[in-house]
């Protein structure tokens, strides 16, 4: 909010005694934040930039910003209820991987499809902890009691969210991307043997543990090898149209993001909170 500084460019800052610090006006940016000229300034994601400035951190450096304190408390609670979960049962490196990843994965394709628009936040990377959690029920189906319920469950929640992207100025191109990076990277970093050796100190006698079974079955080891090669191939792909200013539009495809209605359009370029 420092290099915000509301008060030199507004005369109806919020919370304007917080001086340099207070929030632009709720007509400018209803989160409760900066500029949009300031976020950009903070390496917020501006495809101009990335790709004709050559400022490729941009894709990565739009996850640890936030349109305004609303945007940044909605995108914390929700990884505190998907994230705390995933991190006990799989631990710190595979979850911080899956979810750097899955937030580059979505300022990618976000990048391709939205050029007139900036776009901050950890939505994507959020969303790949949601497609994780899907390809984990996936690949671990074996070791599941309440499968179905917990399949139904994931899928709705996923639905209801990538639905509320269609609205206007929320970067869905950010979560859908995340998704499917998170998706395919939960096959390769959260993979779990379905059944394994047999501890030898409460093996049956004459029991060997040298004749011990596979630690993981073959359709795991196959969605592994299936998932690590449409990640390289995707973002090789994705990585190359976007720096190399390749990418072609389909006709449709910003209905993915925004679909107008009689109450809201979809055509005024604005901050778009990932």
């Amino acid at each position: 909010m420092s290099v915000n500084n509301c008060p030199k460019n507004s005369t109806s800052c919020v919370a304007r005694f917080l001086g340099r610090l207070s929030f632009q006006p709720f007509k400018e940016n209803p989160l409760l934040g900066p500029s949009s000229s300031a976020l950009e300034k903070m390496d917020a994601l501006d495809v101009g930039k990335v790709v004709h400035q050559h400022e490729g951190w941009r894709l990565i450096t739009c996850m640890w910003l936030h349109g305004g304190v609303f945007h940044l408390l909605a995108n914390m609670l929700s990884l505190l209820v998907i994230g705390i979960r995933l991190e006990q049962e799989f631990g710190f490196v595979r979850i911080g991987l899956l979810y750097l990843i899955s937030g580059l994965g979505g300022s990618v394709l976000s990048a391709l499809f939205i050029q007139s628009n900036i776009s901050v936040g950890a939505s994507g990377a959020l969303f790949g902890l949601l497609g994780g959690m899907l390809s984990e029920l996936i690949t671990n189906w074996t070791i599941y009691a309440n499968k179905v319920a917990a399949l139904l469950t994931l899928v709705v929640i996923i639905a209801i969210n990538l639905a509320v992207g269609i609205l206007p100025h929320v970067d869905n191109f950010a979560h859908i991307g995340g998704f499917l990076s998170g998706f395919l990277l939960g096959f390769v970093f959260l993979i779990r043997p379905q059944f394994g050796w047999v501890n030898q100190r409460y093996a049956p006698a004459g029991y060997s543990s040298t004749s011990s079974t596979p630690k993981f079955k073959a359709y795991q080891c196959v969605l592994w090898v299936l998932s690590l090669i449409l990640l390289i191939v995707g973002f090789t792909v994705g990585l190359v149209l976007l720096l190399e200013d390749l990418n072609d539009h389909c006709s449709w495809c910003h209905y993915l993001s925004c679909v107008p209605t009689s109450r809201w359009s979809c055509n005024t370029a604005y901050l778009l909170p990932g």
